[in-house]
């Protein structure tokens, strides 16, 4: 995979208070297509704490969180791009900002649940760690799916 272009235009910083109900808009069309988990507002003024935003044109265009479960691990969660704006190093960099994050709390690992497993390869993500230890799940329930449109 070839580097995106940086777009120095593309402003990422820490979400605040204030940014929650654009976000909500944000992830919605993610959430329809079962990318994302639905946020409540209470949930998404929770995960602002740790939560980035790529803003381009005076709009948010990209999310990401860092959700803290102990001092040894965190979880990337919630990474979103807007389509128009993908290539542009957007997520790459949200998932840089996440990580260093981590690293500023002292977080010994920071683990990522994804389908686009290649591209967090790319951002330095890998399976397995040191010991060969590996994360394994058991779902004990059905996720939502999207309501379908009738036809």
């Amino acid at each position: 995979m070839s580097d995106p272009e940086i777009h120095p235009e593309v402003i990422i910083r820490r979400a605040t208070i204030s940014d929650v109900a654009e976000l909500s808009k944000f992830i919605e069309p993610f959430v329809q297509q079962g990318r994302l988990l639905r946020r409540t507002t209470m949930e998404l003024e929770i995960l602002v704490a740790h939560c980035y935003v790529a803003v381009y044109e005076g709009r948010i265009v990209g999310c990401a969180a860092l959700e803290i479960y102990s001092h040894k691990l965190a979880e990337l969660r919630s990474l979103a791009v807007a389509p128009e704006v993908r290539r542009m190093g957007i997520g790459q960099r949200l998932v840089t900002a996440c990580v260093d994050c981590a690293k500023k709390l002292d977080i010994l690992e920071v683990m990522a649940i994804t389908s686009s497993e290649e591209f967090f390869k790319t951002c330095g993500f890998d399976f397995t760690l040191p010991g060969e230890k590996k994360a394994l799940f058991i779902q004990t329930r059905e996720l939502e799916k999207p309501n379908e449109p009738e036809l």
